[in-house]
């Protein structure tokens, strides 16, 4: 490329998407930084050393910033891998490959001294495992590794409700099952923020009706809620533990063990939509500024 720095970025387009890309590329261009938009490696080919998207070849740029969670496919993180081998990313493939894995983001977290739900993983073959789990646990949640938005959580409440669920998970064809301990809690939780290891803002989301997920896909809804010191700590070690960039993390107080506990760490939190916004959720622009910040730390770096 040219001496002028340029990356690439693929930003979600709807629910303000467009709109903060745009103030992305504005702050960058104030720091003479040449943003290529709309990268989308579902477009892109690769050959002889080179992976090209709209005759631009991705891997002579100086950073590529990947943020689209509902549109991934297998090709584009496959290509994603690869790009990460040559040039720095936002996030990093392996941070955003642990934090779309449930089982080793909890793994790594619990290794990192960081609270989670109790967890097993179990090879598909080992009902009678999960069997002394439930007599154990009493309730658990089994999870896809690799599922977003609360699609596929299901709640195992007894022995019977366990015997009904796995013919279906084993018409499924997985090879393992992750499952957790169910925490009690008040069907509320803090969604914390983090770019570069710093607090960018907090909210707060809770189930609706009677359903115990507050992910707003399945009906949760998002409130005003503030984060205290603890939280913010227990985020920031957090996303610093699965290597992330950015993180939303999200934390649960256990009322049993009266502590907070990390449910999930996403490395494609969303940014406050307009409707948000207006409720009062207005942390866009610190995390917009610290994004630009990263992104001409990390370019710089490269140079």
């Amino acid at each position: 490329m040219a001496d002028k720095r340029t990356i690439g970025m693929w930003l979600y387009q709807n629910s303000g998407g467009e709109a903060i890309g745009k103030k992305i590329k504005a702050k960058l261009k104030e720091r003479d930084i040449k943003t290529i938009d709309n990268v989308n490696l579902r477009h892109a080919t690769a050959k002889n050393g080179n992976i090209v998207h709209n005759k631009v070849k991705l891997n002579k740029l100086d950073l590529f910033f990947s943020y689209n969670a509902g549109e991934q496919t297998i090709y584009q993180t496959y290509l994603y891998q690869a790009l990460n081998r040559v040039i720095p990313m936002i996030n990093s493939y392996d941070a955003f490959s642990l934090t779309e894995d449930k089982f080793h983001t909890s793994f790594i977290l619990r290794n990192s001294g960081i609270r989670t739900a109790d967890y097993r993983l179990c090879h598909r073959d080992d009902g009678d495992e999960l069997r002394k789990i439930i007599k154990k646990w009493d309730k658990m949640v089994y999870k896809p590794t690799d599922g977003w938005g609360g699609v596929g959580l299901t709640k195992i409440e007894s022995e019977a409700n366990l015997d009904m669920l796995m013919p279906f998970l084993n018409q499924m064809d997985l090879r393992y099952f992750f499952v957790e301990k169910f925490i009690q809690y008040d069907n509320t939780d803090f969604r914390v923020d983090i770019v570069d290891g710093q607090f960018v803002g907090c909210y707060g989301r809770k189930a609706g009706g009677d359903d115990w997920r507050t992910n707003i896909t399945s009906g949760g809804s998002v409130f005003m809620r503030e984060a205290n010191d603890e939280i913010v700590d227990i985020a920031t070690r957090a996303a610093k533990a699965c290597g992330a960039d950015i993180a939303g993390i999200d934390i649960i107080y256990d009322q049993e063990k009266e502590e907070y506990v990390v449910l999930e760490v996403n490395g494609i939190p969303a940014f406050a939509t307009p409707e948000q916004e207006k409720m009062g959720l207005n942390f866009n622009d610190k995390k917009i500024d610290l994004i630009v910040d990263l992104i001409d730390q990390k370019t710089k770096r490269k140079k």
